[in-house]
């Protein structure tokens, strides 16, 4: 007996294995929700220019938008299956575990606790950023060591509420913070003087200088006092629709790497590269991979762009940002953006 039950134990471990890859990751999960609702539901802030924000149309655009239709390209293969519900820093990872969400974007940070804690997990980065100080001009400091005493307005709920009290106290300085529950209330609390400072992300900060009547009249402070992954995050355990956020993310990437733009993919399905061929669905396998259409990255790049594309659209030097694209530059160039291989 004692010899048998190893060997069963062997057993049945095999069957239970052979069980679970039947099933499929994911099986009855997101993708599944997603299909038969026949869109996306994605969790945004507010609005942020550049980033995720209605038009004069009312049609939503910015980045982390472009990010989410590269994900409803992906599955659907059309750009714009897609529902957006603008949260706060409050109510954000309630909507995403609650299920009222399929995806949270919304200037999301990636940081320990929220990788754990909370129950999410993170994507690949969509723009690498980090926090600093803006003030009027008028004030006359030119660092954030000079920012003691000061007044400082910050988003409740942000990562940006805690950095900053971190960097004060490590710095022996006296913060005194104006607390506000609303990205439209932070904006119109420093505008109108309610406080001398205001900290978030640098994107964050551009977009409130480039609306202001004269964005001349307020300077952002030099030093970045944190690291600021923004990523898309999902829930922990449906592993196959956890791989298509990030990997949709990572198409644009790839995208841009290879050459392939909005413009040339077309022309690029003749390209006897074996990367292009098996990036645009060309060479079967890696849509087999996702349990999407093998033509899933060639949708991303036909409807929404490569990554490059979608930077430039949005934050880049002809819009009213004018970021350059510093770490969120290809690592080729420079940068941090970076993927495995995809095949």
């Amino acid at each position: 007996m004692e010899n048998r039950l190893p060997r069963l134990r062997i057993v049945l471990a095999g069957c239970l294995g052979a069980i679970l890859l039947a099933a499929g990751p994911g099986r009855a999960g997101t993708l599944d929700a997603v299909r038969a609702r026949g869109h996306i539901v994605v969790g945004v802030s507010e609005g942020a220019a550049g980033f995720a924000g209605p038009d004069a149309q009312g049609a939503w655009r910015g980045l982390e938008v472009d990010a989410a239709r590269a994900m409803a390209a992906a599955v659907f293969g059309h750009a714009d299956r897609l529902a957006f519900v603008p949260l706060t820093p409050q109510n954000r990872f309630t909507a995403l575990q609650a299920g009222e969400v399929d995806v949270l974007m919304g200037n999301l940070t990636r940081t320990l606790t929220r990788d754990t804690a909370l129950g999410l997990a993170f994507a690949h980065v969509t723009f690498y950023d980090g926090q600093a100080f803006m003030v009027p001009r008028r004030l006359g400091v030119t660092s954030a060591r000079g920012l003691n005493g000061t007044t400082v307005c910050v988003l409740a709920g942000s990562s940006a509420e805690f950095t900053a009290a971190d960097y004060f106290r490590a710095g022996r300085m006296m913060l005194k913070p104006v607390v506000m529950d609303t990205a439209s209330g932070l904006r119109q609390a420093f505008f109108t003087g309610r406080c001398d400072c205001v900290t978030a992300d640098v994107s964050r900060l551009a977009e409130m200088r480039a609306t202001a009547a004269n964005p001349e009249d307020y300077a952002i402070l030099p030093e970045i006092i944190s690291r600021e992954p923004l990523a898309p995050a999902v829930r922990q355990g449906d592993d196959q629709w956890f791989d298509i956020v990030d990997f949709a993310v990572m198409a644009m990437i790839e995208a841009e790497y290879l050459g392939i733009t909005s413009r040339n993919a077309d022309a690029l399905l003749q390209s006897a590269d074996p990367r292009i061929q098996r990036f645009l669905g060309v060479r079967e396998g890696n849509g087999k991979a996702l349990g999407l259409n093998e033509k899933w990255a060639y949708a991303i790049v036909t409807q929404v762009g490569n990554y490059g594309e979608v930077f430039e659209r949005n934050l880049g030097r002809d819009t009213p940002l004018k970021l350059e694209r510093g770490l969120n530059a290809l690592w080729t160039d420079g940068g941090l953006m970076f993927t495995p291989p995809f095949k």
